[in-house]
Order: C-alpha cells, then structure tokens, then sequence
C-alpha cells in the first residue's frame, strides 16, 4: 500500500501543535545581523500572526533563526483554546528559556500575563494576540536591531511558516458568538473584518509568489463583512463588496485553488455553492457543527436548528453534488446524555459528513460551560468519543471506496526519498484531512505540482493513485 497515512482517527482540533520555523539557513544570514527564532502553536489564524511578526522583523534588519542556539532571543506565539493547548504552550516556553534564555511570549495564552509569569517568571515580556507592535517593542528592548541600509529593510516577499505552494489568508479577527465552551471571543475581541481589497492584495501577491492554494481562514468567515456594513471597495477596475460571496468570487479569478474554514451555515452560505459547481473555488465547507441535539446546543449556546441544517446540507449537495464537508464535534459536554449522544450518532448517519474532527469536552479557565451541571465522567467521554470515531471512520471509508476508479487532480505536497508522492486532492486541507500517496511514476513531480491521478486503492483516511 505505499506510504502510511499522516492523518491517523485520533486526530485532535484543540491541540497546540508546535511549529518552529526552519526556512533559513546561517549561510543567509550576514555578519553581526541579530537573529530570532520562533516557536509557533495553535490554529492556522496564530500561524498568521507569526509569520506577519517575522516578515516586520525581517523587514527591520533581523534574521530568522532555525534553531534555539543560533537565535540572540525566542519569540513563543502561544495557544490558549484548551487547558491541554495550554499546557503544551507552557511546555514550549520552558523549552525555549532551558535553550535559549532570552524568551518573549505572544498569542492567546499572553491574553493571562500573570498565568504565564507564575510559572515561567524569567519571560521576558508577555503580550496577547495580534499585539504586533508590542512583540517588537519587546524584540528591540532584548535585542536591539542592527540593519544594513544596502540590505535589509525591503523583504523580497513575507516570511511563510507554511510551504510555498499553500498558504493561509486570514480575512477577519474575533467572534461575534458566545459560545458557552469557548473564550476565544474574550481573547481575540468582536469580529473585526479586513477591507477586501488588502485581502485581494494579499492574495494576488501570494500567487504571484508561487502559492497554489490559498485556505481562507477566521474565527466566523461566513460573517465577515458584517461589522463593516458590508462596504465596498475599488479593486482593479470595480468596486467590490466586503461580503463573503463577493470575495470568494474574486478570489476565484486568481489561478490557484481556493479553499474556505471556519463557516458558519448562515442561510447566505448557499450563496457560495453555485461559485463550487462552476469550479472558481474549491467544492469544500469546513463547518464547526459541533453536535445534533437541540438541547445540547442549547446549553453551548449555538444556533439549535439542526433539521435545517440537514436541509441545507441537502441543498448544498444539490447545487454541487461533489462538495465535501468537514466539521469538529465535542462529545461529553456537560449535560449530555446517552440519548443526545445517541442522536448525534443518528446525525452523522443521516448527514454523511466526508472529513469530521472530534474531542472530548474540557473545561477551560474563564468559559461559561465550566458552571454548567452534570459534567460527564471521564470514562464516559472517553467511550463516546471512541463510539463516535468509529462510526466517523466507517463513513470516511465507505465515501472513499466509492473514489476507486475516479480521475481526480491533486496538488503535490511532498516527496520522499522513495519517490513516493504525498498529495492532496480538492477534498482534503493540509494537516486535518487526508492525503492521497504516488508511490510509480513521479519521476519529474515537484512539491506544488498539481497533476492528474485514477484512485486504485482506498483507506479509513487516505488514498492511493495511479498518475495519469
């Protein structure tokens, strides 16, 4: 069968995953220029934000340190969605202070200073999300920069902490909902959405730069626009709106695909469908349902209509019969019983979900949910959670069985020194989804190539292809 699958059923949204960037080598690095690494945790939004704060560094004369030793200090961009994010955020910064000292810590988790100092009093300083122009007061306090006017100051392009063929394009900031687990919208504030046309700028410099996938992310991309009225911009030679559908479109104009996270089912989503079946982005909606029941709902504080959500997924399906649909769920939220577990369940079975995520609930210092009654043991959970993945398992691999014998295009992600081919097709997002594995023929086939594969193998998760 090839390649082993990276993707295994266990796969959790919550977790902190730690990046340290490692494009950049000390040949490129000039004498005396000060340098700075960066440990990057959390969802692909803080990835962002790492790689804006390493692009105005590098634009201010600095270097960018693969490692803890060769950096003069260490820039931590910290989770703070779960108490395990958490931990694993403050399990980073301990590392960074035994390897390098000099520690600066950003992100969700610097939304509570005094959380981090308890623990880890030699930080340097401590700053919250998106805090751009404090993490570099703080980077010029420990390390003062020191540019070459013939050199530095005019990056040639952003510093990317993702390969150069895919690229995440935040659109808004914050959340507008109140959901009784999460306090995100503490952290980050109310949505605060991007003019369209520095997004479109954006993009098209992204292309331009040799992405072929841009991942549209935000905490609620279905309702950016709202906070500005939904204004429009000149773009080019037209006024564009700041609405959801309108910028998708645009974004479709550009040659790359063009792929959505984070969407809420709004009644406007169906807008998008029709731009999917006429192939301007990609057939994909990353929806975070989070459960079925109505009650349980209820108590998370989301919107409890969950027959129309069938109807719509029916919609959408209608529209662009090839749409894949991903989403996270929790199981064990306090409160839930057996049958609304059950009716989950029944859900799943009813909506056909193609790529699902799922975690057992965990209070989190400062949400709502922590008051609530009737918390769920610990062994219960666990036992849903394991009745749930199988039944998400047995759905993923029936759908993918039935991909045998399509021809389908998928963009090269990497390759081994097997020569085996770890690509994704247009249903899978990098890292969260599946991978479909070249293991003949790739002779010539670059990372960021997009070919032409018939599937002759399938899994619980991924697949296997033939290039054509």
């Amino acid at each position: 069968m090839g390649a082993m699958s990276s993707n295994p059923p266990e796969l959790r949204p919550d977790l902190a995953n730690a990046r340290i960037h490692q494009d950049a080598r000390a040949s490129d690095l000039r004498p005396g220029q000060p340098t700075i690494g960066m440990v990057s945790l959390g969802c692909p939004k803080a990835l962002v934000d790492s790689e804006r704060i390493l692009t105005r560094l590098r634009a201010e004369g600095y270097g960018i340190s693969p490692d803890y030793s060769g950096a003069d200090a260490v820039i931590v961009n910290t989770c703070g969605f779960l108490d395990s994010a958490k931990a694993e955020s403050l399990e980073a910064i301990g590392e960074a202070i035994q390897e390098n000292g000099k520690v600066i810590v950003t992100g969700c988790l610097g939304a509570e200073p005094e959380y981090i100092t308890g623990t880890h009093p030699k930080v340097l300083a401590v700053t919250g999300p998106h805090q751009y122009e404090q993490v570099l007061d703080a980077v010029h306090g420990a390390v003062p920069p020191s540019p070459d006017p013939f050199i530095d100051l005019l990056p040639a392009k952003n510093v990317s902490l993702t390969p150069r063929h895919y690229s995440y394009l935040k659109i808004s900031e914050g959340c507008n909902h109140k959901c009784k687990f999460c306090i995100i919208p503490d952290m980050r504030g109310k949505l605060a959405s991007r003019p369209v046309h520095a997004i479109l700028r954006e993009a098209e410099k992204l292309v331009d730069n040799g992405v072929r996938e841009l991942l549209v992310i935000s905490q609620d991309t279905s309702a950016y626009g709202l906070d500005r009225k939904y204004s429009t911009h000149p773009w080019k030679d037209r006024e564009v709106r700041s609405h959801i559908t309108e910028l998708a479109r645009e974004l479709g104009q550009f040659n790359a695909w063009v792929r959505l996270h984070y969407v809420y089912p709004y009644p406007h989503v169906r807008e998008l469908i029709p731009l999917m079946a006429d192939g301007l982005i990609l057939p994909y909606l990353d929806i975070p349902f989070q459960h079925s029941h109505p009650d349980t709902l209820k108590r998370m504080a989301r919107p409890a209509h969950t027959s129309k959500t069938l109807t719509e997924i029916a919609a959408w399906r209608d529209i662009c019969q090839d749409i894949t649909l991903r989403s996270t769920f929790i199981v064990g939220y306090p409160g839930e019983t057996e049958e609304e577990f059950q009716h989950l369940l029944d859900w799943m079975d009813e909506a056909q979900l193609d790529r699902v995520g799922c975690f057992q609930y965990e209070n989190v210092d400062g949400a709502r949910s922590n008051d609530l009654p009737d918390h769920v043991p610990a062994e219960v959970k666990q036992e849903r959670w394991e009745r749930f993945m199988e039944k998400a398992q047995a759905i993923s691999e029936a759908k993918l069985a039935a991909k045998v014998g399509q021809t389908m295009e998928v963009l090269v992600d990497d390759i081994d020194a097997d020569g085996i081919a770890t690509c994704r097709t247009k249903a899978d997002a990098p890292e969260i989804d599946g991978n479909l594995f070249i293991d003949e023929n790739t002779d010539g086939l670059k990372v960021g190539d997009i070919v032409s594969v018939e599937v002759d193998e399938a899994g619980d998760y991924d697949l296997w292809g033939r290039r054509l």
